[in-house]
């Protein structure tokens, strides 16, 4: 009687990974990974982040299509203003800065990396502001959307992320709300007028190529707000801005600004807000992709395209069609889809210091 009883011998089976599995997120239902995605801080930022953004994008192109219809066409120097502004605000900075990485030393061993940078970039705004006095602000709002496979496509390959399923069907469920809005577009014939576009397929081809431009410029801001400072990639990219535009802007546009009244009201504002709304853009950009990824934020502001219709109702008299809200709708969605889990990388990352 003294001995244990067969039945107090018998090792029960235990589940070490209980305690695991059930504490994994990735064990727990999708309904519920999917509602604390929604609600979660991270997914708010960069929806809130996004929509600030396709703001500015908004006026942006609604800026740059007022001054092509009072005969502005000078895209170069319209953007020279927003780099001398991020050059004497964000290159100020870098020039007070001290230790290892001060403006002298960046100029000396990566300055002709930003000054490449900085021409695409200059070139990428050139192409896109161009497009405006060839097409429609609607036309150049979708056809920008072109730069969201390609910066997934170079963060493929440079920045090596890895993508799964859900960021793919995510980018196409976006991209599908892009078609929607063209649907929309072409239902409620808001077609530009002879008085608006001289050529719109060359307008087309320029916008796309600014897009494949925009996002080389992207994906090479991702990685230095990643591994350096958002600082220096501002800076830079004023710096090195304001010299390539200004050269350019003497030698194409020297003389498109004859007869031009910068002094009216209806001229003056538009430049003026443009200016402020790229400065924005590009502070604010930093920012999102710092915490998100270059192709996220090109994902969230291609709600700048529905809010760019609907100014266009009232700006450009465009009419208006209820397939805009459900295009949206799928672009909500897929930003959703996109942002329900996190990208990846192919090969581990090193530890690195964000400045």
């Amino acid at each position: 009687m003294d001995e244990e009883s067969p039945l107090t011998q018998v090792d029960l089976p235990v589940n070490e990974n209980y305690e695991k599995e059930t504490l994994d997120p990735s064990h727990r239902s999708c309904k519920n990974r999917w509602f604390e995605k929604i609600f979660s801080r991270e997914f708010a930022k960069t929806f809130f982040t996004g929509q600030f953004l396709s703001l500015m994008l908004c006026g942006t192109a609604v800026t740059s299509g007022l001054l092509q219809q009072y005969g502005v066409n000078a895209p170069t120097s319209q953007c020279f203003l927003n780099y001398v502004l991020l050059s004497i605000v964000y290159g100020g900075r870098l020039g007070c800065r001290s230790g290892e990485r001060t403006l002298s030393c960046i100029i000396k061993t990566q300055g002709w990396k930003y000054a490449l940078l900085a021409v695409i970039d200059v070139e990428a705004n050139y192409l896109v502001v161009k497009a405006y006095s060839y097409t429609s602000v609607t036309s150049v709002q979708v056809l920008d959307s072109f730069s969201i496979p390609t910066v997934m496509l170079l963060s493929y390959i440079f920045l090596r992320v890895k993508y799964h399923i859900s960021h793919i069907i995510g980018a196409i469920i976006c991209l599908t709300g892009i078609g929607g809005l063209i649907l929309a577009d072409v239902l409620a014939k808001n077609h530009p007028d002879s008085s608006q576009a001289s050529n719109i397929p060359v307008g087309d081809v320029l916008c796309i190529f600014g897009a494949i431009l925009y996002s080389v410029s992207n994906v090479g801001e991702e990685y230095v707000v990643k591994n350096f400072a958002r600082s220096e990639f501002l800076g830079m990219i004023g710096i090195f801005g304001s010299f390539v535009s200004g050269i350019q802007a003497i030698i194409l546009e020297r003389n498109r600004f004859e007869g031009v009244d910068f002094l009216s009201v209806k001229i003056l504002l538009p430049w003026i807000l443009y200016s402020i709304c790229l400065f924005l853009l590009y502070s604010i950009m930093t920012i999102g992709i710092r915490y998100t990824s270059a192709a996220a934020i090109n994902l969230a502001i291609l709600s700048a395209d529905f809010y760019a219709l609907l100014v266009g109702v009232f700006v450009f008299n465009y009419k208006f069609h209820i397939l805009y809200f459900f295009a949206m709708a799928f672009i909500v969605f897929g930003i959703l889809v996109y942002s329900i889990k996190d990208t990846e990388n192919r090969v581990p990352n090193t530890p690195q210091q964000l400045g």
